[in-house]
């Protein structure tokens, strides 16, 4: 029954993501979790040590099973790289790849609560010398299992973030559609969100405890959840109501060029042609237009730069219609590829160039290669490896300085912020989408709308096949293009010098709260050695 009631709860965090978007169940996806977390189960062995009670409890696969329902359901949509038979993979081999890259990533996820769970009882679950259990059930303890909670997921989520392989945070549940509560990643990014999350289940999960054991206590904490959920809300909304200024001077006429080339032609003669083809003509009728600056997606045209500016007719549209571009293309580093954005001025000069650093695990590089390499290969038809770019880019256009993104870089807010530190005044985003149902785009377009809200920038994303779209600093979504259409679009996006305190500081709260937790820890300690609990 423990199991199933997880199960369900995993299940019920993952209908928040989009484009389900049931977002108010995130306030009790977590309840089940942590009611099993920190209920005495008396599940110990006298003859073990704590460290492997906590590690082979039951409580551990609990939290396993959380966490593989919550992101193996938030990311089925992975499977649908499959089929691959336009690469020349086998059917069936095909089909075991893409359920390999589901189980891969789904297991990665499922390790993160498992550490949590892990890590929260080892913490929380130590008894003192007459066998009463420290910070059971008085309201120090509620309070320090809470901080304990919050902080260890949010550090956790940290750690995932620094990696090549991430994408759930529990913050993307609130997006796009909670935009109230998404104001408050202008403090401290992303985490802001899933601390709120984490913390509002705690207390409710608490508070069904002291229900359980029949203590008063039990409505303080349920008023102090909604209160707290009352007042978290009412932060945002006080941070959404602010009047959006923009420098009507500085505004930039953006041109955004949805080709629409299936992956299954794409990197081949019929998809180059259609290419070619596409972004020549939406060039041209878009420069028709009086834009400012065209964007295009994420390897628009699935050639190196050289070829391009040697041999295509978009190169020769460029140099006759006089009109600036951001080009997706790929470019060449001694004998590799790079997936990268180029600036290229209305006389044809490539005066920028960012190079994508956050790689796809599986799809544009393989992690531990020596050993994965010999089982699957990378999911591209490329003959050559992609390399990743540096973090100290930047990226220059005749507009101002851009903040930057490739397809899956949009889930690592600290590339976003890094650039808005150093100056990026305006976010554009380039991305394929093209082999997945609508279930990724959305998730995309909601981690894309959070890193607008964070950074308090205007942003315009430029996909293959959807969404495409322009989202202001509120994180509205101002225009979004339909799925699997080939769409030109006009549209205005503004320069801003403006920071948050979130590009200023980086993720102080999570920093915060592990000192926190770290006082809280010593004054356990010196709780315990004096018996004073």
């Amino acid at each position: 029954m423990k199991l199933l009631l997880t199960a369900i709860g995993g299940l019920l965090m993952g209908l928040t993501t989009a484009p389900f978007s049931a977002l108010y169940l995130a306030w009790i996806g977590l309840i089940p979790l942590w009611l099993f977390t920190v209920s005495d189960d008396n599940n110990y062995h006298t003859n073990r040590s704590i460290f492997l009670n906590i590690l082979v409890n039951k409580k551990t696969l609990i939290a396993f099973v959380w966490g593989f329902v919550y992101h193996g359901f938030s990311l089925f949509w992975i499977t649908g790289v499959h089929p691959m038979t336009w690469m020349g993979v086998p059917w069936l081999l095909s089909l075991l790849i893409a359920i390999f890259c589901w189980l891969f990533i789904t297991l990665w996820g499922a390790i993160l609560v498992t550490l949590w769970s892990f890590i929260f009882r080892l913490f929380i679950n130590t008894k003192m010398k007459n066998g009463n259990q420290l910070l059971n059930s008085n309201l120090f303890g509620v309070i320090y299992r809470i901080i304990f909670g919050v902080a260890i997921w949010c550090l956790l989520e940290w750690l995932w973030n620094q990696g090549d392989l991430w994408w759930t945070s529990l913050s993307y549940t609130q997006s796009p559609n909670n935009l109230i509560i998404l104001q408050l990643t202008k403090l401290s990014g992303y985490s802001i969100i899933t601390a709120a999350i984490v913390g509002i289940n705690g207390l409710l999960a608490e508070s069904i405890l002291l229900y359980r054991q029949k203590k008063k206590q039990y409505l303080q904490l349920t008023s102090m959840a909604f209160i707290g959920i009352f007042l978290l809300h009412l932060g945002g909304f006080y941070l959404y109501q602010k009047p959006l200024i923009n420098n009507v001077d500085k505004a930039i006429n953006v041109g955004i060029i949805q080709g629409n080339i299936p992956n299954t032609i794409k990197l081949y003669a019929e998809g180059w042609k259609k290419a070619i083809e596409g972004y020549t003509n939406g060039y041209k009728k878009l420069s028709n237009n009086n834009v400012d600056l065209i964007i295009t997606p994420e390897t628009a045209l699935p050639f190196d730069l050289d070829y391009i500016t040697k041999n295509s007719s978009f190169y020769r549209a460029i140099l006759k219609q006089q009109l600036p571009v951001i080009l997706g293309a790929f470019g060449r580093q001694n004998k590799s590829y790079t997936n990268s954005l180029f600036m290229i001025t209305k006389t044809g000069n490539i005066v920028s160039r960012f190079d994508k650093v956050k790689l796809v695990p599986l799809g544009e590089y393989i992690p531990f290669e020596d050993i994965l390499g010999k089982i699957i290969d990378r999911l591209s038809p490329l003959d050559s490896h992609l390399i990743a770019g540096t973090t100290e880019q930047k990226f220059n256009t005749p507009f101002g300085q851009a903040i930057t993104g490739i397809c899956y870089e949009s889930a690592f807010s600290e590339h976003f912020r890094r650039q808005a530190n150093a100056g990026g005044q305006f976010i554009i985003t380039a991305s394929n989408n093209a082999h997945y149902s609508e279930i990724m785009p959305a998730q995309h377009h909601a981690q894309d709308v959070i890193r607008a809200v964070e950074t308090d920038k205007w942003m315009a994303r430029a996909t293959n096949t959807g969404y495409s779209a322009i989202v202001n600093p509120k994180g509205e979504t101002i225009w979004i293009s339909e799925m699997n259409t080939y769409q030109l679009h006009q549209g205005t996006i503004y320069p801003r010098n403006n920071q948050t305190l979130y590009v200023k500081w980086g993720d102080w709260l999570t920093l915060g709260l592990g000192i926190i937790a770290g006082i809280l820890w010593l004054a356990k300690i010196i709780l315990l050695s004096k018996n004073w609990v």
